[in-house]
């Protein structure tokens, strides 16, 4: 039986969840677009309704924000190979961030 969070499966990508966790808020809002950003520029397509998904009991930390739940929508979409590079692009941006506080 395997219990762990889709993006704990891979170290890479349970990486850079983690580093977004930790980040400030401002941070994880500037994260959440860059996702975007960057799945969009992969051609990631969100095949869910994401207004839906918010019609349950939001009990995961990235639901607290919009753009971040939507963000890690994205992430999940894609698949493995695409997840881990921009995860590592995550990983990049937010040392970048991180030096510029």
């Amino acid at each position: 039986m395997n219990n762990k969070r889709w993006y704990d499966q891979e170290p890479t990508i349970s990486l850079a969840v983690s580093l977004i966790k930790n980040s400030k808020k401002e941070t994880q809002i500037e994260c959440a677009e860059f996702i975007k950003s960057q799945a969009q520029n992969y051609g990631i397509v969100l095949q869910t309704n994401l207004l839906g998904a918010f019609n349950y009991v939001l009990n995961r930390w990235y639901d607290t924000e919009e753009q971040l739940a939507e963000a890690f929508c994205y992430l999940k979409e894609a698949d493995e190979e695409t997840r881990k590079q921009i995860a590592m692009e995550i990983i990049a941006f937010l040392e970048k961030a991180e030096t510029l506080q």
